[in-house]
């Protein structure tokens, strides 16, 4: 699967099967959307190629305007590694979603973006894709262009209820893993290089990998029974992610992992964490005792979930 980066694409293409949308998570719903324009592509000989946006537009207009952020999914890295894990795209043509690109028209995106760009054939979209400026264009303004046939896809249930980013987003504040796992098709993960951070938790003799994550507002909060995966190969573990009220004021989340059964230094590698179960909500503790504490009993915790999940 090839990267497009902004305005940079290879010369001369010749046809493409295209689909738009931001794809955060790679749920079902967006599967369903990819596996079919594979087979489209395959059957009318034309290049399979998914048009996404860095920021989400809900998130660009959110910081126009001192909105906050909606909550994130995947950051653009784990985005497209889904999407090439999924097999159906010849490419993925990531457009930088700015003042001016926000500002075009929805004829302008069809000309400038869809023909020009990618000489597309055929277009399939979701059933709740608008795009343009003020989300003029819609799924009648695309069947009316001659160059390409336009279809749409029908929402996917899964367990009667319609498989979404949102639905993902809200399953995952409630800590319900299951069902996001229900809805995305696989087990939510993140990933990022380990970081140096304060190393407290050498001190409570629970060494931590801090993980770099992108500055978004995520969904998932809390404590959880993790997989990691690294160089190391894979390893059990508890994760703490969120603000960590007892020991930080800033405002952006932090993911720390501890590794079961493991020493070594994970500096400057890059961990895929996998969220298995969640343990319990984040908290503030009244000390450093109280901290060191719970953090062992969430181990034990997790190694007690880890055990029945496995046997």
């Amino acid at each position: 699967m090839e990267i497009w980066l902004g305005r940079k694409l290879p010369p001369a293409l010749q046809g493409s099967a295209v689909t738009v949308g931001n794809f955060d998570g790679v749920h079902l719903g967006h599967l369903h959307i990819l596996e079919r324009l594979r087979d489209e592509a395959r059957s009318r000989k034309l290049r399979s190629v998914a048009v996404i946006f860095e920021p989400q537009p809900l998130e660009f207009f959110g910081r126009r305007h001192g909105s906050p952020a909606p909550l994130r999914l995947t950051p653009l890295r784990d985005k497209l590694a889904l999407l090439r894990q999924s097999g159906c795209l010849d490419a993925v043509w990531v457009q930088r979603f700015n003042p001016e690109f926000a500002g075009r028209s929805a004829e302008d995106f069809i000309q400038s973006v869809l023909l020009a760009g990618l000489d597309t054939r055929y277009l399939l979209i979701g059933d709740d894709f608008r795009f343009g400026h003020r989300r003029s264009g819609d799924f009648a303004l695309l069947q009316q262009q001659e160059n390409f046939v336009t279809e749409r896809t029908p929402s996917i249930l899964v367990a009667g209820e319609r498989a979404s980013s949102t639905a993902v987003r809200q399953a995952l504040q409630a800590g319900r893993l299951d069902t996001a796992r229900s809805i995305l098709g696989h087990d939510y993960r993140l990933s990022g290089h380990v970081k140096h951070g304060a190393k407290l938790g050498r001190t409570f003799g629970v060494p931590t990998a801090n993980i770099h994550l992108p500055p978004h507002r995520y969904a998932l909060s809390g404590v959880f029974a993790v997989r990691a995966e690294g160089s190391f190969g894979r390893r059990d573990g508890v994760a703490s992610f969120g603000l960590n009220p007892t020991v930080s004021d800033t405002p952006e989340s932090k993911l720390e992992v501890h590794l079961f059964n493991f020493s070594g230094c994970l500096y400057g590698q890059r961990l895929h964490i996998t969220f298995l179960h969640k343990l319990r909500d984040e908290a503030k503790f009244a000390g450093l005792d109280e901290l060191k504490a719970q953090i062992h009993a969430d181990i034990g915790a997790a190694k007690c979930w880890l055990a029945a999940a496995a046997a």
